[in-house]
């Protein structure tokens, strides 16, 4: 068996319910989790290196504070609440460039704990699952990481980033060219980039997406809900692409759709 999980990041206190709605409605009917990476105390002055502000703040109005705890948008609370396939995974806290490339362990384990508080507020279990912003983590912050939660989702690990004493864990996991490995009580999971993307070819995004789930056991799809509606319009080409991309795993008896909390509790082992 193969197994996929679905992580969509960069929900907060300013996303549109109706955004979600939209694109996870066919998943849900098919009974496949959504993981959401969710910023629990949003920066609304977060920008791009371009000095844009950051896709996911479309909806950010003038008088919009400069920082949103998730509680505040009760509607997506509410809405969260009402379908449990979504999964909640901590996004960071708020979600600025470099708050987890730090070694300042104390505010590492400051970051992380506030962050869990916030959406303890929200009313969601102490996530099980980490994402940082931008896939940026120190060793400090990875060491953190580790003790706070069972699961890491990021993009990549660096020799230069890894604690010394994983070392060798991480060299193993090289040499055998894993791209999941384990600290003690904690998996790391990396991914194979932002296959669901805006910035990709269309029309090769859905034979990228099947190469990647066939050619290992466990894949993590990453996407940004906020990329299928840039500036709050509706990019109907790309949605196409992710429901085709449901469809299609729903389809494969030899493919099931799980959460971070199914690894994170060993009901699926890998």
């Amino acid at each position: 068996m193969r197994y996929v999980i679905l992580r969509d990041d960069d929900t907060n206190a300013l996303t549109p319910v109706e955004c979600l709605e939209r694109l996870y409605r066919p998943f849900l009917r098919h009974g496949q989790p959504v993981n959401l990476a969710v910023i629990p105390r949003v920066r609304t002055d977060v920008t791009r290196a371009d000095g844009a502000p950051e896709g996911f703040l479309f909806a950010r109005e003038k008088e919009t504070p400069s920082l949103l705890p998730i509680a505040t948008h009760g509607e997506l609370v509410r809405y969260l609440h009402d379908n449990p396939g979504f999964h909640i995974v901590q996004h960071g806290y708020h979600h600025s460039l470099n708050e987890f490339d730090s070694d300042n362990a104390d505010d590492m384990d400051h970051r992380l704990e506030q962050g869990t508080q916030v959406l303890a507020a929200a009313g969601f279990a102490k996530p099980t699952t980490f994402v940082a912003p931008y896939d940026k983590l120190s060793r400090t912050s990875l060491k953190a990481v580790a003790r706070h939660f069972r699961v890491l989702s990021t993009g990549w690990f660096e020799l230069r980033r890894v604690p010394a004493l994983w070392w060798p864990q991480y060299a193993l996991k090289k040499i055998l060219k894993h791209p999941h490995w384990r600290i003690h009580n904690t998996m790391l999971l990396s991914h194979p980039g932002c296959l669901l993307s805006y910035t990709r070819p269309y029309a090769e995004m859905f034979d990228e997406i099947k190469r990647a789930v066939t050619s290992q056991q466990l894949t993590v799809l990453v996407t940004h809900w906020w990329e299928y509606f840039r500036d709050g319009n509706p990019d109907e080409d790309f949605i196409r692409v992710l429901h085709r991309t449901g469809e299609w795993l729903a389809a494969q008896r030899d493919v099931k759709v799980i959460s971070f909390d199914d690894l994170a509790t060993g009901s699926i082992r890998t």
